[in-house]
Formats: C-alpha cells, sequence, structure tokens
C-alpha cells in the first residue's frame, strides 16, 4: 500500500483539514508526493520569478496558513507524461465526491490541469462556493 514519505507528511500537514483529509484517502489507492503546501514569501516569490506561479506573494492560496493549496505529483515522477498527471487528477476528484464536510464548509476543489491559460498540472485549491 502506498504511503507518504516524511517530507510529504510535512507538507501536507500545511494544508488546511479538508485537502488533509483528501489527499490521506487519495494515498490509500494511488501512489504520488507532495511537493508543496504552503509557500512563505520568499517561496512564493521564487515560484513566481521562475514562472511556477502567476502571483506573488501574497495572493497565492499557498500563501494562507493553513494553505488552500496544495501541489502533488504522481510516482514515479515524469513531468513530461501529462497523462499521469491527469491519471491522478482523475483519482482526486473522484475521492473529493465522497468528502462531506467539503459540502458543508461550502468549499469546491480547483485542478490547475483544468485552467485554460495557466496548466498547473500539480496544483489543487480549494474554492469557497459563490452560493454559500
Amino acid at each position: 500500500m502506498p504511503h507518504f514519505s516524511d517530507k510529504s507528511d510535512r507538507n501536507l500537514n500545511s494544508c488546511h483539514h479538508l485537502l488533509q483529509r483528501l489527499m490521506d484517502s487519495v494515498i490509500i489507492d494511488y501512489d504520488f508526493s507532495v511537493i508543496c503546501g504552503h509557500r512563505g514569501e520568499k517561496e512564493q516569490n521564487e515560484a513566481h520569478s521562475m514562472g511556477n506561479s502567476k502571483l506573488k506573494w501574497p495572493k497565492s492560496k499557498h500563501n494562507s496558513l493553513p494553505s488552500l493549496a496544495v501541489d502533488i505529483v504522481p510516482y514515479p515522477l515524469d513531468w513530461k507524461n501529462i497523462s499521469s498527471f491527469k491519471a491522478l487528477a482523475l483519482q482526486v476528484k473522484k475521492t473529493w465526491d465522497k468528502i462531506p464536510e467539503a459540502e458543508r464548509e461550502g468549499f469546491d476543489l480547483s485542478w490547475g490541469g483544468d485552467w485554460k491559460t495557466f496548466k498547473d498540472y500539480p496544483h489543487y485549491e480549494l474554492r469557497k462556493k459563490k452560493d454559500v
């Protein structure tokens, strides 16, 4: 059975409890790593300057504590294998639909691979529902 490394655990522990619950459920059936949860000012601005984020500090969902965003990658990692990121996203989305607290707390899940202009395949974020 897949499980998180210590580093993945530390990264995930900086995230909102719904993201923790989601990823803890996904890892049971699908092997992946958590590469980023909360980002401080230095890390966020570095991600922006490297082109890995469109937002500077403190505008990213990674900048809140707990983080409203998490970056995960399939294992084994091959950045060019977009189909492996899509397969992981499918598992994450299916699992999200089984978490009743998300509905009660008024959150939707957004995957960066679904975005129109900036594809961010490792990125998942919580968004407050508009009607809540």
